[in-house]
């Protein structure tokens, strides 16, 4: 990535909630982003950690029980940015996971593209 790259990108997304799924994909696509890959269930979002090519992902903690750990640390050997969504606060957050972003839902349009402008900068550096 380098940093004369136009604004945008593709995005992975992973929510249990269908219709916030929807909406988040649609603030992300009124953002300038794509959303290329998303997922509801964790098996289905484990699999697209490791295939999927995207410049950032937006996992939500919590998929239908399960914690997204195991998701986030594909993205992490990666070396790809991600967001978690969570409706918990940023203690509920995996334990190793507490120093990254964390977007509180329900969330604003403006903090999306905040959160998001955020984890990519520190990703370029």
């Amino acid at each position: 990535m380098n940093a004369t790259r136009p604004p945008g990108g593709s995005v992975f997304l992973v929510e249990d909630e269908v219709m916030i799924r929807m909406m988040v994909a649609d603030m992300l696509e009124e953002l300038g982003y794509r959303v290329v890959a998303e997922a509801g269930e964790i098996n289905e979002a484990i699999r697209l950690a490791q295939t999927a090519e995207f410049d950032l992902a937006i996992l939500d903690v919590n998929v239908n029980g399960k914690v997204i750990s195991p998701v986030a640390e594909l993205i992490t050997a990666r070396n790809r940015p991600f967001i978690f969504a969570t409706g918990y606060g940023s203690s509920g957050l995996p334990e190793e996971y507490r120093d990254r972003p964390a977007l509180q839902k329900p969330f604003q349009i403006e903090t999306l593209a905040r959160m998001i402008d955020t984890a990519l900068k520190s990703a370029t550096v």
